[in-house]
């Protein structure tokens, strides 16, 4: 029966060989020399214009043909893609810690969270107005 050589994990000797022991920089260009965040933006990246009105996104609280369930509805997005709508969506999701999605337009969102949501379309430049009962 062949054993295989098993290697000690109790931190005792370490490794004898180091692979990259025999490579250089020779030849690659200097990396960079301040010691920023590399996943922040760049400096020259302009950031997204946010206006101080985007518009008018009205917050309802349903609770029709869901099973008694409540529900959080946003609708009115005027001028945004999908992408930004899925950002938010996720944005008042995470605040909330409770699920939802993405129908016809609108962002709904499980439980009564108007509130939650309103303080996160501010944030955002809409202006959110609680409609329906």
């Amino acid at each position: 029966m062949d054993r295989k050589k098993r290697v000690c994990t109790d931190g005792g000797e370490g490794l004898k060989h180091n692979p990259f022991a025999n490579l250089n920089d020779a030849g690659l260009p200097p990396g960079p020399s301040d010691t920023t965040d590399p996943l922040a933006s760049p400096p020259n990246a302009t950031p997204t214009a946010r206006g101080k009105n985007r518009g008018r996104v009205d917050i309802i609280r349903q609770t029709a043909h869901r099973g008694g369930k409540t529900v959080t509805v946003l609708t009115g997005f005027k001028g945004i893609g999908l992408p930004e709508k899925e950002r938010i969506a996720k944005a008042i999701q995470q605040a909330c810690g409770t699920g939802g999605t993405i129908k016809d337009g609108n962002i709904e969102i499980q439980g009564d969270r108007r509130d939650v949501a309103a303080r996160i379309l501010t944030e955002a430049g809409f202006r959110p107005v609680f409609a329906g009962g």
